[in-house]
């Protein structure tokens, strides 16, 4: 079975506020309906998703983040045991480390883009600035897209 080329993965609970911008990410995404792109999402990453990296040429990771820059931050990533590997919710470098260790060569390229939030509390909605954050990071995945 052929898998497409770019996985885009989007975490997050859409109970919680600014934390459903991962999983808001990939509804808008699957909209497009990009040829060679699939979409992902769960509410957590967790040790089974080092099998979705298979046959990828990239992938790009999803979620919200109260602490990185405003609209969003990107940043390529590495594979590394941290201290999420023995959690429920796992980190993607675990996730790619996972990948590692299952293969025995490195994952490909991953890149997260950490879409700022706001307000993590169960049952908000989604504030005004990570709609409009949501938005930017939308336009700028379209360019990384065409950089393929």
């Amino acid at each position: 079975m052929s898998v497409a080329p770019l996985l885009i993965f989007g975490w997050g609970n859409p109970s919680r506020g600014d934390d459903a911008l991962g999983p808001l990410f990939i509804e808008r995404l699957e909209a497009m309906d990009l040829p060679g792109v699939e979409c992902l999402t769960d509410f957590q990453l967790q040790v089974e998703h080092a099998l979705d990296l298979e046959n990828r040429s990239r992938i790009l990771f999803v979620d919200a983040s109260l602490d990185g820059a405003a609209p969003f931050a990107v940043s390529p990533l590495d594979a590394n045991r941290d201290t999420s590997f023995s959690t429920h919710a796992m980190s993607p470098a675990a996730v790619m480390q996972v990948y590692e260790e299952l293969h025995d060569e490195a994952p490909p390229p991953c890149t997260l883009l950490a879409i700022r939030g706001e307000r993590f509390e169960l049952g908000e909605a989604l504030s005004t600035n990570a709609a409009a954050n949501l938005d930017a990071a939308l336009a700028w995945t379209r360019r990384w897209l065409e950089a393929q």
